[in-house]
């Protein structure tokens, strides 16, 4: 990566502005997964054992105005126990209480400011709310790989007025996206997956010419079956880019691989009726929701001896039991093959790890959108922010 990182700069002394993400799932004020907040201690142990004081930043859902369920208080609590030592909770993002408290931190102390996203100026990236938010730091680290997509004033307004490096996830994070676009080990396989093939156009495109085989699963495969004229009876399928996905099918010259067969229900339910069919033989009032056994051994033998896989979307709709199946069979494919295993974050990264072998593959990216963002070969303004080396 041809960006600075935390060891590039000087540490000691200083007090440091961190953007983490901390956005982690809650029910109540009880956290359900903390990988997020894991994944940021290595930069959180790094910044501290070299001697400076930490502030750390964050957004957590989508709150309209300061809502009191969406506040960063259990991550306090949990980064506390994680690390072994007192997180200090701040009652805001900014103000003069917060910017006391910030200033009166010892090395190795640990202040996390409320939710950002509590203040609309935060997505607005609003100049005077920036300078409030760096005005409490000497230097910043953006470690928030999940927002790097988004030009926002924790992500990108600080680096107008501090030096701003990156920390060791957004590094880790390139440095494995930056292998999949720019200089993948061939054969270079890509399996796509998910709802919409409208979100994923872009990565198509960008990889037509990079990968060897794209796999395509989930719900986006249904437009391209219907570009072909197949019959999908209540399958989700996007009508508006079903020229799209035949253009596509086109361009590609044979790199693309639809399912071949494909489990189909009578409702939208994990307890409705349940049959294996091939993908042109879906009947009205039945929908698809799983790739087939057939499919699941065809992308198997399409997998093996790729040495560069890259996984973006689920293979059906795996939060019900019923139709995961697929979903779990190509995770558990991944975790043995000997390859650079890269999936990418958001439901690729809940899948992994509901499969148990998230610690089988290479790297398990923490942001779904900006990986997608990356593999589409746009900037992320987040990571453009940061100073060079």
């Amino acid at each position: 990566m041809d960006k600075k990182t935390v060891r590039d700069v000087d540490l000691k002394g200083k007090r440091v502005l961190m953007r983490a993400d901390f956005n982690v799932p809650l029910d109540g004020t009880t956290i359900t997964d903390d990988t997020r907040i894991r994944a940021a201690l290595p930069t959180i142990q790094y910044i501290l054992d070299h001697g400076a004081s930490l502030i750390l930043m964050s957004h957590l859902g989508r709150p309209k105005g300061v809502t009191p369920a969406l506040s960063l208080q259990p991550v306090a609590d949990r980064l506390a126990e994680l690390l072994g030592k007192p997180v200090k909770m701040a009652p805001d993002a900014i103000g003069d209480e917060v910017q006391a408290m910030a200033e009166a931190l010892a090395p190795g102390d640990i202040l996390l400011l409320e939710n950002t996203r509590f203040y609309s100026e935060e997505k607005n990236n609003d100049p005077t709310f920036s300078a409030k938010l760096a005005a409490m730091g000497d230097l910043f680290v953006n470690d928030a790989f999940g927002t790097a997509h988004r030009a926002h004033a924790s992500t990108v307004g600080v680096t107008n007025t501090l030096p701003a490096v990156a920390g060791f996830l957004i590094e880790k994070e390139i440095a494995f996206l930056g292998k999949a676009t720019s200089n993948p080990e061939s054969p270079y396989v890509v399996i796509l997956g998910g709802a919409k093939v409208s979100d994923k156009i872009a990565v198509i495109e960008n990889l037509l010419d990079k990968a060897d085989t794209i796999l395509i699963g989930g719900g986006m495969a249904n437009t391209f079956f219907k570009a072909q004229g197949f019959e999908m009876g209540d399958s989700l399928v996007e009508n508006d880019a079903v020229d799209t996905a035949m253009a596509l099918i086109t361009k590609a010259g044979g790199k693309i691989v639809l399912p071949v067969d494909a489990v189909v229900a009578d409702a939208f339910d994990n307890d409705a009726n349940v049959k294996v069919v091939d993908v042109d033989a879906v009947e009205p009032g039945w929908r698809i929701l799983d790739i087939g056994p057939k499919t699941v051994a065809l992308f198997q033998r399409k997998l093996a001896g790729a040495k560069t896989i890259v996984w973006n979307g689920p293979m059906g709709v795996f939060e019900m039991p019923n139709f995961a199946t697929g979903t779990f069979a190509i995770a558990k494919t991944l975790a043995s093959i000997d390859a650079v295993t890269i999936i990418g974050g958001g439901d690729s990264a809940s899948a992994i790890s509901k499969a148990g072998v998230a610690d089988k593959v290479s790297h398990v990216s923490t942001g779904g959108g900006a990986s997608l963002e990356y593999l589409e070969g746009k900037v992320l303004p987040g990571v453009a922010a940061l100073e060079d080396k």
